[in-house]
């Protein structure tokens, strides 16, 4: 049987360093769909024990995409690099039970602007995982599944940061309902009840409106240099309050009726949902300062509809806190991007 021969694989040219054919910058190169398992600690746990042995933690889905500008001169990147930094990554930095999936991002996106020797370097992650609940009436423990959203633009300037959180739960329409409750009070009042008699059922009983599933995010961004704590625990608690009930995937029939009954009793337009996001945020994060940023974006699938209804605000923090103290509007609404950008912005009109 005859022997392949074994000959050294000889360096070649580095094309992707070599001169473009056109020469123009690109706004972002790189990659997405990049899938990982992260492994977490958790309470706040080192991640080799005291004895050596290695922690077991906990198993997170995660979804990456890594992005990096391109000189004018350069050809292009080098795609292999973007794996190597977000396996060294993904080594080097344990989350901890606080879940800053933004620092992971951080870390990753000045690695590859270093590596990749770019102006500015972008990583977004997405992390499904899962958060064990009680039920609000039997106390059942649930296991809630939530997708943890960071990310991290790396600058000259430093790093900005942006912590998101997805979470479903349900809303009940507000005007279906005062519809139905227009009907039961004529119907009412045809029973001989008077108008206090009617309005006070009306009160104590949950009236009928057709409600839907409703999928909100949320994303705070902290600019360079600000140390305030943005935990995403907090904000999933912001989006889960903002509507009319929080949803579980197991429920005794006590729990189901508990869950119905806020819901009515709660009525929220999908733009009630997007509005009590963003002052439940300016109530609770004045540290990050006019420079802190907020999206909150709210979609519900409708039930008596085939198209979904989706609501969205964007802006500044100092923007927002102005508004909300002033009732006008804010001439410019801040968008994720044009934050996001802000920090190249500024070292490119400094040079």
């Amino acid at each position: 049987m005859a022997t392949i021969e074994s000959r050294p694989v000889l360096a070649g040219p580095d094309v992707q360093a070599g001169r473009p054919a056109t020469e123009v910058s690109l706004t972002r190169v790189g990659v997405r769909g990049v899938e990982k398992v992260i492994r977490v600690c958790g309470n706040g746990d080192p991640e080799v024990s005291s004895d050596g042995d290695r922690r077991a933690g906990d198993y997170y889905f995660a979804e990456l995409e890594c992005f990096v500008d391109l000189h004018p001169r350069q050809a292009g990147v080098h795609m292999s690099r973007f794996e190597e930094i977000v396996n060294e990554a993904i080594d080097q930095v344990v989350l901890g039970e606080s879940l800053k999936a933004e620092g992971l991002a951080a870390h990753i996106a000045e690695h590859v602007r270093e590596r990749q020797q770019g102006m500015r370097a972008e990583v977004r992650i997405a992390a499904r995982y899962p958060e064990t609940v009680p039920t609000p009436v039997s106390g059942l423990e649930t296991q809630e599944i939530y997708t943890l959203l960071g990310t991290a633009v790396a600058s000259e300037r430093g790093t900005r940061t942006l912590t998101g959180i997805e979470a479903q739960g349900m809303t009940a329409c507000p005007c279906a309902q005062e519809l139905v409750a227009g009907g039961a009070r004529e119907r009412l009042a045809e029973d001989g009840y008077d108008g206090d008699e009617i309005e006070r059922i009306l009160d104590r009983v949950p009236v009928a409106t057709h409600n839907q599933r409703g999928i909100g995010s949320l994303h705070l961004g902290r600019p360079e240099g600000v140390e305030a704590t943005v935990d995403a625990r907090d904000l999933l608690h912001i989006v889960e309050q903002s509507m009319s009930s929080e949803i579980y995937e197991l429920m005794k029939r006590s729990d189901e009726r508990a869950v119905v009954e806020k819901a009515h009793m709660r009525p929220r337009f999908v733009e009630d949902c997007v509005r009590e996001m963003i002052r439940r945020v300016a109530e609770a994060y004045p540290a990050l300062g006019d420079g802190g940023f907020v999206h909150a974006r709210q979609e519900n699938l409708e039930t008596i509809h085939r198209h979904s209804v989706v609501a969205e605000r964007s802006g500044r923090l100092g923007e927002i806190i102005e508004e909300l103290r002033s009732g006008e509007r804010s001439h410019h609404h801040t968008s994720m991007r044009e934050w996001l950008e802000a920090p190249c912005a500024e070292v490119e009109a400094s040079v």
